[in-house]
């Protein structure tokens, strides 16, 4: 039976009775969000297996043509797979917020930055297929993309997720095997990402998210195992 020391401490801090379910909540979002980015590079990777790529708004407009289901479920992935990282990467926060609390904090910021600007450059894609599914002139379209990457005002997002994606997510993993807080291979799997992301070979995109997702799930085993401490309100802001 709960003490009447405890529902003082509820009544004084209300987070308490919400612990479990945010804990939850943060672990369901670290397994799923990497698993659908690992589903949005399977699909990337199986469009460009036979060559071509999406770096330049031309080639970007004849993969999306020869696979435009593919490219709109993969993108559909993509967006919420990012958009469910952002709590999977606070979720690691938690976890390294005391014993790697500074490095979290920065691969942390980092990493979650990273995938709001990949959000945004993900649904900029659907403004291709759009182009294709409409028709038109094709020299048109691609002045029209190009017009849009060539956008000053915009081009930090592309930086900002480049940096995040790769420092950012590395140095997530650091602190995630700093903290000792949970297996260190979960550390290790966030940690390869970029490395595997920098070696081109086929699929080796999706090796690497794959290892990410298994070092999301092994920190999410160890945020379901960790139960709060019970601190006075804002004591941990104060460390």
């Amino acid at each position: 039976m709960t003490s009447t020391k405890e529902f003082a401490l509820d009544a004084r801090d209300p987070l308490v009775r919400t612990a479990t379910t945010r804990r939850v909540g943060l672990a369901l979002a670290m397994f799923l969000a990497p698993w659908l980015i690992v589903g949005a590079e399977v699909g990337h990777a199986v469009m460009t297996l036979h060559g071509g790529d999406d770096l330049e708004p031309s080639g970007d407009l004849t993969l999306t043509g020869e696979h435009l289901t593919l490219v709109r479920w993969a993108s559909l992935a993509a967006l919420a797979g990012a958009l469910l990282l952002v709590p999977a990467v606070l979720g690691v926060m938690r976890l390294v917020r005391v014993r790697a609390a500074r490095l979290g904090l920065v691969g942390g910021v980092l990493t979650a930055a990273a995938y709001v600007c990949y959000f945004a450059m993900v649904f900029q894609g659907f403004t291709t297929a759009a182009m294709v599914k409409a028709g038109g002139s094709t020299s048109q379209n691609v002045t029209v993309l190009q017009a849009v990457l060539d956008e000053p005002l915009t081009r930090w997002v592309y930086l900002l997720f480049v940096l995040g994606n790769l420092l950012g997510t590395f140095l997530l993993g650091l602190a995630l095997v700093r903290a000792h807080t949970a297996n260190r291979l979960a550390g290790f799997g966030l940690m390869a990402w970029p490395v595997f992301h920098a070696i081109s070979f086929p699929f080796s995109d999706v090796i690497g998210t794959a290892v990410q997702a298994v070092g999301f799930g092994l920190a999410a085993m160890a945020l379901l195992r960790r139960r709060d401490p019970r601190t006075e309100p804002y004591e941990l802001l104060r460390r």
